[in-house]
């Protein structure tokens, strides 16, 4: 796990990396399977695509409703900024010129499987954060941290399921 920055401006990130031993072609198929990822996590309930997508392309939309026990529960739209099949799938939360969050899933082959890691980015635009921070700014810092921790566990067991359903075929 790598994470960067303490205040909410400063957009950081954490990424987590996991070996499976398995084809990129089958991490692939999960990884880019976006109504998958609610059976994955434990924040994330549901996902749907809108505007008729079925599935990933750059441009594509989807509505993502989420449930935390600190921050209730909201819904957001989420816009495809990366897709590249095989290799790279990544979407910005909220509005893409200005997200509250960049999220991506990097795959390569690596030593007979594939390698895997998933990236956020939390801002630069508002999120549901911004509320706690803006009533206790003195005590950003620990609120970005806090929730850059929640991120960077809730993506490690992503990235084990992730693992397990790909070696299972």
């Amino acid at each position: 796990m790598r994470w960067t920055g303490a205040h909410y401006t400063d957009k950081p990130t954490v990424e987590v990396r996991t070996w499976i031993d398995a084809p990129p072609e089958r991490v692939w198929a999960l990884v880019s399977d976006v109504g998958l990822m609610p059976d994955l996590s434990d924040e994330l309930q549901s996902v749907e695509w809108l505007d008729g997508a079925t599935g990933p392309a750059v441009g594509a939309r989807f509505l993502g409703r989420s449930r935390h026990e600190a921050l209730g529960e909201w819904s957001t739209t989420s816009y495809v900024i990366e897709y590249e099949p095989g290799h790279v799938f990544a979407w910005a939360v909220q509005d893409p010129a200005d997200p509250s969050a960049i999220w991506r899933f990097r795959l390569h082959a690596a030593d007979g499987g594939t390698d895997l890691s998933e990236w956020m980015q939390m801002g630069p635009g508002r999120s549901g954060l911004c509320a706690a921070i803006d009533r206790m700014p003195e005590k950003e810092q620990k609120i970005v941290f806090v929730r850059m921790r929640e991120f960077e566990h809730n993506m490690t067991a992503t990235l084990k399921h992730i693992k397990k359903l790909a070696e299972a075929g």
